[in-house]
């Protein structure tokens, strides 16, 4: 017990609170020092190689899906899979800018539950990033049988680390996060995070025109978004189209901070999802209440006013 104790206080000093091995039936336990290490290595990773590239240098260059990659995307990515395979050799590692065939073996080698499975998105808003617009962070995920049970998002610019062990709660550095404890407001006053570009046509239209909440942030950075929600920042989300390196760590995060979220045309998620390799929608709020009031509100604003009816 002293040790542990020692360990703790340790981890808290250097700015992460600790959660204990959870309950869930993993083959790849976590215990105090693999969170402290988990958290420090994504920070390190992070600062590191972005400190090395030069702002008026950035070179990015479009992937054949037309998002963009930089030297930094790299460079984190490969810090982040030497170093998770030195502590973890028995778990296989997935990076957003891999093959996509070797992803596709990887996660089905996960899904199927033969190994668990690092997820990692190295910059989650290059486009930010290379037009040196503040707003990108760096993720982590650990996945055992398409399941995420631990993950962290960095966001080096604000030194705001978000992470959660499946089972013991989520945190934002030492704070722990807890939506129970935030005022439920109506839709009609809510911040949303809303991502029209990639949202069918008759529902961005509709969301603009006539839309059911207070205000709309969009801030070019996927995991963020879940964070933030997760944090409270924000109090209703949705999205149209997003990978698994992009939501997985931070799902689990607004999860664990008390949120709740689904598809666009699905049903509410379940809090043990098993994950799905393909793209997804997302729709998320801080309460089962407000999300049920949002998917509502979406469904309404899906259909097309009559001025836009008009001109089609």
């Amino acid at each position: 017990m002293r040790n542990r104790q020692h360990r703790s206080q340790t981890a808290l000093e250097s700015g992460i609170a600790i959660t204990h091995p959870t309950a869930f039936n993993m083959t790849t336990h976590l215990n105090d020092q693999d969170i402290t290490h988990l958290c420090t290595l994504l920070r390190e990773a992070t600062t590191d190689a972005i400190a090395a590239s030069k702002p008026e240098q950035i070179h990015a260059e479009h992937k054949a899906d037309g998002s963009w990659v930089t030297a930094t995307d790299h460079a984190i990515q490969s810090a982040l899979a030497k170093q998770l395979q030195a502590r973890f050799p028995d778990v296989a590692f997935m990076g957003e800018e891999m093959p996509a065939a070797l992803q596709q073996s990887r996660w089905d080698a996960c899904r199927q539950g033969k190994q668990a499975l690092w997820v990692v998105d190295p910059l989650d808003g290059t486009s930010n990033f290379r037009a040196r617009f503040p707003v990108f962070a760096s993720t982590l995920c650990l996945l055992e049988g398409g399941v995420a049970v631990f993950g962290a998002v960095y966001d080096p610019t604000r030194d705001e680390l978000f992470y959660a062990h499946r089972g013991h709660g989520a945190w934002l550095n030492q704070q722990r996060l807890d939506l129970s404890g935030h005022h439920e407001q109506p839709l009609k006053n809510t911040l949303a995070g809303v991502d029209f570009k990639r949202l069918p046509a008759a529902l961005a239209a509709g969301l603009a025109t006539n839309p059911p909440f207070g205000s709309q942030r969009s801030i070019g950075s996927i995991a963020l978004d879940w964070c933030w929600l997760a944090a409270g920042r924000i109090q209703v989300y949705v999205h149209g189209k997003q990978k698994l390196w992009d939501y997985a760590a931070a799902q689990l995060i607004l999860f664990e901070a008390g949120g709740f979220s689904a598809t666009l045309c699905g049903s509410v998620d379940k809090k043990e999802p098993i994950l799905d390799f393909q793209p997804r929608s997302a729709v998320a709020a801080t309460s089962l209440a407000l999300l049920e009031q949002w998917r509502q509100a979406l469904v309404e604003c899906s259909q097309k006013p009559q001025h836009i009816r008009a001109l089609t």
